[in-house]
């Protein structure tokens, strides 16, 4: 992307969350959307929300930004109820949805400027070029958007959505379809935004987005919020490592009783694999060292593993699956 920033910055500044959710619950017929979701996200923050198909992402994002309305509970916006204020909770809201949702016959520069009429922004061609410019989208202006690439599209959703400098800004799934180079250009672009003070709502497939962009996480599964916490804090709460020593020979019998402390399997010939939670690695793997070392264990090679979000998240999931079920 080119150097130049042009960023959003935040309409108003807020006193407490920019975001309220008290008690939200959607039912379509006889099937339970959401429920009871509870939820406050913090001006300023990075705020993912992780959970599969199905599980209530959209859904509860169409309620925030107005697009349902036959909703229980209550939403706020920098305090603007979101269905009694709805006009001024919209204008502090951007949102780039999953499908395109922009007219194919139009050219780009059309697409991006119109949504400034709609906040009744002045000039609005001028602020629209910027962004794409921002976005690498410069030069396409008068191309029709039907001729854009996968990426562009995406790209254009996104200028788009900024056009009113919104203070909150909702991403559902916005790399689905994009390559790995344009991925991580915005992802430096949505730590642009934050760094100028935007709030931004994530929701991905790619967790490894959420885990280098999040400051907080949330996962949701079947219309539940299974929990909200720091990035770091979830990692050392239920992250792991897999350390796997192998040894030149096998371990004694009578060294499985001093080994009952730690969580351990073996593998292959003489391979064995230890589980530590990640917050207590340090003080317990040298304490195993040396009790192979006083056995007269000789350790030929060490390999270890971190838990990813990935893992963390399969298995939070698996875990409510089985009690719920």
């Amino acid at each position: 992307m080119p150097n130049s920033v042009v960023a959003p910055t935040p309409t108003e500044n807020f006193v407490g969350p920019v975001l309220t959710v008290q008690g939200l619950s959607k039912t379509y017929g006889k099937l339970q959307a959401l429920h009871n979701v509870n939820l406050e996200i913090e001006p300023g923050e990075i705020f993912a929300l992780l959970g599969v198909n199905g599980a209530g992402k959209t859904t509860m994002i169409e309620c925030i930004c107005g697009l349902q309305a036959h909703f229980e509970g209550q939403i706020s916006v920098a305090g603007f109820d979101v269905r009694k204020e709805y006009a001024r909770a919209r204008q502090i809201t951007g949102l780039v949805p999953q499908e395109l949702n922009f007219d194919g016959f139009f050219r780009s520069l059309e697409t991006v400027s119109s949504q400034g009429g709609y906040f009744g922004l002045r000039q609005p061609d001028q602020k629209a070029r910027a962004l794409m410019k921002r976005l690498s989208l410069e030069g396409k202006e008068k191309d029709n958007t039907r001729n854009l690439s996968g990426g562009m599209k995406r790209r254009l959703m996104i200028a788009k959505a900024l056009m009113h400098d919104p203070a909150l800004l909702f991403l559902d799934e916005p790399t689905a379809g994009v390559d790995v180079e344009l991925r991580d250009d915005l992802w430096e672009y949505v730590r642009e935004l934050r760094g100028n003070g935007t709030t931004i709502v994530l929701t991905t497939h790619y967790l490894e987005e959420a885990e280098k962009l999040a400051d907080r996480i949330g996962i949701i599964n079947r219309g539940r919020l299974l929990l909200v916490e720091r990035r770091d804090h979830l990692m050392d709460k239920f992250g792991r490592k897999r350390v796997t020593l192998r040894t030149a020979q096998p371990l004694p019998k009578h060294l499985s009783r001093e080994l009952r402390i730690y969580q351990w399997e073996e593998g292959q010939e003489n391979e064995y694999h230890f589980h530590f939670r990640r917050d207590e690695t340090e003080p317990t793997l040298p304490r195993l060292f040396e009790l192979l070392g006083q056995y007269g264990v000789s350790i030929t090679d060490v390999e270890t593993r971190q838990s990813r979000l990935e893992d963390i998240f399969r298995e939070l999931l698996q875990s409510d699956d089985e009690t719920t079920s």
